[in-house]
């Protein structure tokens, strides 16, 4: 059974209140059914966002997204597009999205404290119209994700405060994490890429293929 080497598990909602105690007002208040003036002025200074999806039958991924600040367009108070870049074609978060139609997101902004979090429906769209204003870097996403907002929320600043995510001089020293090239290389197990031929690979895609 999985997580058999767990003998003290919570097991229902009630277990859980009980344990960690229930929101406040406040908490249950700040959720909103629609994005307000200040969530799309924090949208349009994001550069970064973290896009959550789940399959059919409940196996979950989680995305990065980034650009330059205010890449994910606001098209009104319910509705977000978010233009595809260039990636590695796994297309997991579309996959997924095609499955169920649903999507988490949760917006950073550098140097700023709380994150916002936006739950709603997705699909996928190629519309010529809703995808040329998204242009970046003269190029055009083949694709974008349109997002129907249906909960929104600014979190609390207490993960980013406990991790100094925005104090460099707290950041861990990296001396003992291999480089990605390596890790990439001991990963895919391709005899073709050795660690140099792997950061050469890297570089060349992260300096020419961004877009």
């Amino acid at each position: 059974m999985l997580f058999n080497r767990f003998t003290d598990q919570i097991h229902t909602a009630e277990e859980l209140a009980a344990l960690i105690g229930t929101p406040s007002a406040m908490s249950l208040r700040k959720e909103l059914k629609k994005l307000d003036e200040h969530m799309r002025r924090f949208i349009a200074h994001s550069p970064f966002a973290i896009i959550s999806t789940h399959t059919a039958d409940g196996r979950c991924d989680a995305s990065p997204r980034g650009d330059a600040p205010g890449f994910v367009s606001v098209v009104d108070d319910r509705t977000l597009v978010i233009p595809d870049r260039f990636g590695n074609k796994r297309a997991d978060s579309f996959r997924n999205i095609l499955e169920t139609g649903r999507i988490g997101l949760l917006f950073l902004v550098p140097g700023f404290g709380e994150t916002l979090r936006v739950n709603g429906r997705a699909a996928i769209i190629r519309d010529e119209a809703w995808l040329t204003p998204l242009t970046a870097q003269g190029k055009r996403p083949l694709v974008a994700v349109a997002v129907e907002v249906e909960e929104c929320f600014l979190q609390c600043a207490k993960a980013l405060l406990r991790s100094n995510l925005w104090k460099p001089h707290e950041w861990p020293n990296l001396q003992s994490l291999p480089c990605a090239a390596e890790m990439f290389t001991d990963q895919v197990q391709m005899p073709e890429y050795d660690v140099a031929k792997m950061q050469t690979a890297l570089d060349g895609a992260y300096k020419n293929i961004l877009y």
